[in-house]
């Protein structure tokens, strides 16, 4: 097996700049907008508590003070990456906590400003698959018929187990639903996991890999898993309950998951960063191009890319 043509970049996987230049011929970048959601699993709908992971500040724009519009924080980033990155086109990405959580008329207002704005070619939502009941897909069918729609499950792991561990306030087959239901409508689906979860091993990190690749899903999002302080999970790993993964362990798993997953499906993210001022561990995570060059170096090493272990079902 040979490395894909169609990704047309220098990569062992499919990043999102590559799979964007392919599409639209020019430099893509997603504007992050707070809007101003809450979350179902923080405000005692499913839960008081939310995600143990979770320290539940939100955007630094929100801790900032009131939030400016979506026009204008799209304005404000537009300016930014044009300057400073050559940008052509841009996604308002809906980032902060549950961005479907709320009727579908004020959606709609709020996904309306942000396309109204020049060169604003789509959107990209994340929330919580128990938050896409059907009028939310309806919905975003709507908007995939004249722009690019990205709707952005969070996942975590498929193991119930550990969902129950860390408070995600719903089952896997909640997941599998909302898939089910968005599929085959022109929205592009990404999903959301995170790799070294209290209890898992590398075996059930890759499960889940194998599970999503089996699914009609466009694009992924890895991320690690942190320990923040004023969270949960950060009170375990004071207290010395919980145990983070090391950097070449972490970095040897994520290329695991890339070898397994489809050669289409995107990668949009291989790591995560976490505020500075609430940041614990691990503490190598800090240094985000270090952990990106190491996943280079590993897929180099082993002469392997993205989807070489892909097996169709």
């Amino acid at each position: 097996m040979l490395k894909p043509v169609f990704w047309n970049n220098t990569k062992r996987y499919y990043d999102l700049k590559s799979f964007w230049y392919n599409r639209f011929g020019c430099k893509v970048y997603k504007l992050q907008i707070d809007a101003g959601f809450t979350c179902p699993n923080r405000d005692g709908t499913v839960s008081s508590g939310g995600c143990i992971y979770c320290d539940g500040r939100g955007s630094r724009l929100r801790q900032a003070g009131p939030l400016p519009s979506v026009s204008e924080q799209i304005r404000r980033g537009k300016e930014y990456y044009k300057t400073h990155r050559n940008a052509g086109k841009f996604i308002a990405y809906f980032q902060t906590f549950t961005n479907t959580y709320g009727p579908t008329e004020k959606l709609r207002a709020l996904y309306d400003e942000a396309l109204g704005e020049d060169d604003v070619i789509g959107l990209s939502v994340g929330t919580r698959p128990d938050c896409v009941p059907d009028d939310i897909i309806d919905l975003f069918q709507e908007y995939a018929k004249h722009s690019h729609a990205w709707l952005e499950l969070g996942l975590q792991t498929i193991h119930n187990r550990t969902l129950r561990y860390i408070n995600r306030g719903y089952s896997v087959e909640t997941y599998f639903d909302a898939v089910r239901r968005a599929s085959g409508k022109n929205i592009h689906i990404c999903t959301h996991i995170i790799v070294g979860l209290p209890g898992e091993t590398r075996e059930d990190m890759l499960e889940t890999a194998r599970v999503i690749a089996t699914l009609p899903i466009h694009g992924i999002k890895i991320h690690l898993l942190l320990a923040l302080r004023g969270t949960k999970m950060g009170d375990l790993y004071e207290q010395g309950e919980i145990l983070l993964l090391e950097k070449d362990d972490y970095i040897r798993v994520v290329c695991d998951i890339l070898e397994i997953l489809p050669p289409e499906m995107v990668i949009q993210r291989l790591t995560a960063d976490g505020y500075r001022d609430i940041f614990l561990a691990p503490r190598w995570a800090i240094n985000k191009m270090e952990v990106l060059n190491g996943i280079d170096r590993e897929l180099e090493k082993r002469n392997t890319f993205q989807g070489i272990r892909f097996e169709k079902v």
